[in-house]
């Protein structure tokens, strides 16, 4: 019987302080220290409404707009997935192919840069690659009456480099970037 009562007592101390303590303590700190980031790193448009994050990719399909990429999800944040479609998949094969016909009827003789074809693993990847960006700024310019030198410095301002400078690859966000277009 005490050794019961040891463990209940052990279960109820440590739901309390790993359950309800820690969280608290953790979520305080991260309010105090990093707010953005704990919130979402929400980005909000001149007039305060929160017009999505930078951690979550959203759909533009307009002409005048960078495009982001394909999405398994739908870019909904509740449905996060990648298609689990294999590279043998007709259906992902079939898709791929109508992307890159449509991509290159964009822009004749380019290549098209993969990110623009293919899902990232959670299907809400922010981001595109600077070859991605770089491939779609004569649609962009030609669809805003801007010159391609223009938006190419637009690009560049929103081009995040390697984390701590050799992780990874040079990336945009599509979110921030087509929100400057909009401001000009």
């Amino acid at each position: 019987m005490k050794n019961f009562v040891t463990a209940v007592l052990m279960t109820v101390v440590t739901t309390i302080l790993l359950g309800l303590i820690y969280p608290l303590v953790v979520t305080g700190l991260a309010q105090v220290i990093f707010p953005d980031k704990a919130n979402g790193q929400l980005i909000r448009a001149a007039d305060g409404t929160v017009v999505g994050s930078r951690l979550i990719g959203q759909p533009f399909s307009t002409p005048g707009y960078f495009h982001s990429r394909p999405s398994a999800a739908g870019y909904d944040a509740g449905a996060s997935t990648g298609s689990n479609l294999g590279p043998t998949s007709r259906k992902l094969i079939d898709r791929v192919k109508s992307d890159v016909e449509k991509l290159q009827a964009e822009n004749p003789g380019k290549p098209v840069p993969i990110d623009l074809v293919t899902t990232s693993g959670s299907g809400l990847d922010p981001h595109i690659s600077l070859a991605a960006a770089e491939f779609q700024v004569p649609r962009v310019a030609r669809e805003r009456g801007m010159s391609e030198t223009e938006v190419r410095s637009i690009v560049a301002a929103y081009t995040e480099g390697r984390q701590f400078g050799f992780l990874g690859e040079p990336r945009v966000n599509v979110l921030e970037l087509n929100l400057d277009l909009d401001n000009r």
